[in-house]
């Protein structure tokens, strides 16, 4: 247990390890909140020391994320996308597109996410997902289709990585236009078809 007067380690100023490149997409993370957090865990496990850092750089998401998800959202390439950041927790990469229509197939991918820590050790990993999902109207008046935005965040994976990809996650949103809904996800429980399904629908679906 870390007593009140404990005092983390310092961490480098931004500017020690973050570069800033004109014309690529960008998260800007919180910086305050990060940096506290950040303290909080180096004074806990001094060991983290050398990928703290990467929690406060502006992490880069690269073009073949907005690619693939234009290509879903306009020309129906893709069913889902989904989307991870990569080793060095720098930039927001495609992982898997797929035009398979099976929710479960997907739900899958999700479920067996893996994210490698510190050590090289694999464990359970967050992960961001598009997916557009289909569905009837209970009331027989047809189909719909929205664009889900998913964040995928099992309670068992990495503190380290949960905290970079919730950091990220609001201006990824904001580089993929014409998300419809959000859903954030913490166990599978989160991501059945059912519970899916009444969420987009807001409970209209059949």
């Amino acid at each position: 247990m870390v007593s009140a007067s404990a005092r983390a380690p310092s961490l480098p100023g931004d500017a020690d390890f973050c570069s800033l490149n004109q014309g690529s997409y960008y998260i800007v993370t919180t910086a305050h909140l990060l940096l506290s957090f950040s303290r909080l865990l180096l004074a806990y496990d001094p060991s983290l020391r050398p990928i703290a850092p990467a929690v406060l750089c502006r992490v880069r998401v690269s073009q073949d994320c907005i690619t693939k998800f234009n290509d879903l959202k306009l020309a129906k390439k893709y069913k889902y996308i989904v989307m991870k950041l990569s080793d060095d927790l720098r930039e927001v990469v495609v992982e898997e597109s797929s035009d398979e229509k099976d929710w479960e197939a997907f739900r899958e991918k999700l479920v067996h996410a893996k994210t490698k820590a510190k050590s090289g050790a694999e464990g359970p990993g967050p992960r961001y997902a598009v997916y557009d999902f289909e569905y009837n109207l209970a009331s027989g008046e047809g189909s719909r289709n929205k664009i889900a935005f998913i964040a995928w965040s099992p309670d068992d994976a990495g503190v380290m990585a949960k905290m970079v990809y919730a950091s990220s996650k609001e201006a990824l949103k904001r580089s993929l236009n014409g998300i419809a809904v959000e859903l954030q996800a913490n166990d599978q429980d989160d991501i059945e078809y059912d519970t899916v399904l009444k969420v987009i629908s807001k409970g209209l679906g059949a």
